[in-house]
């Protein structure tokens, strides 16, 4: 799947004028977007230094900031929507981070490989790990701490007393909304506190 559809599914999921904190947001692609094409207003987060310059560049307001160490920067419910698009199977801890998630915003929007689908289960049934679009890196060479399922995300979800208010995949381009554990490559929620 593109970035670009990628960029458009989440950012229909965001409303128009929203304060908006991306997690994790790489060269601030969807946040220029979000301002530009939604006129939401907010920041990125990033560590890397390469991507916090390409923010700059964009326009993005930007903070270096390690999410490892949590959001106690960020009063509770300071920003409508918070984002984790690709972020969450990247951070050792992610559940802490999905409740400063919505600690910190009135609504997440997570967005993560689906190890669950076909092909994934595929490879592993031939005794190898998948390298995919959604994951594309060799098991000895991945910048992913873990792996993650549909099915998994609604029971981290459900135990952290979370309600989630949409829930699909994504695949080649299109949403995935039946069998989408076992069908999308992408799995996207949106959701709030209970």
């Amino acid at each position: 799947m593109s970035d670009a559809t990628m960029q458009r599914v989440i950012a229909d999921l965001v409303p128009q004028g929203a304060h908006v904190l991306d997690l994790g947001c790489g060269e601030g692609a969807l946040l220029e977007h979000l301002v530009r094409q939604r006129r939401c207003t907010g920041y990125g987060i990033e560590i890397d230094d390469a991507n916090v310059a390409a923010c700059v560049r964009r326009g993005v307001n930007v903070l270096q900031l390690n999410l490892h160490q949590g959001l106690k920067a960020f009063q509770d419910q300071s920003f409508d929507v918070v984002l984790q698009i690709d972020t969450l199977q990247h951070l050792r801890n992610a559940e802490v981070m999905l409740r400063e998630t919505a600690r910190v915003g009135r609504v997440g929007i997570v967005a993560f490989p689906n190890f669950a689908h076909w092909p994934n289960r595929l490879s592993v049934l031939r005794g190898r790990m998948p390298v995919t679009r959604q994951l594309p890196y060799q098991w000895y060479d991945t910048p992913n701490i873990r792996v993650g399922t549909y099915r998994d995300f609604e029971a981290l979800a459900r135990k952290n007393s979370l309600r989630i208010e949409d829930a699909f995949g994504l695949q080649d381009g299109r949403v995935v909304r039946w069998l989408p554990n076992a069908r999308a490559g992408t799995a996207v929620f949106k959701l709030r506190k209970a």
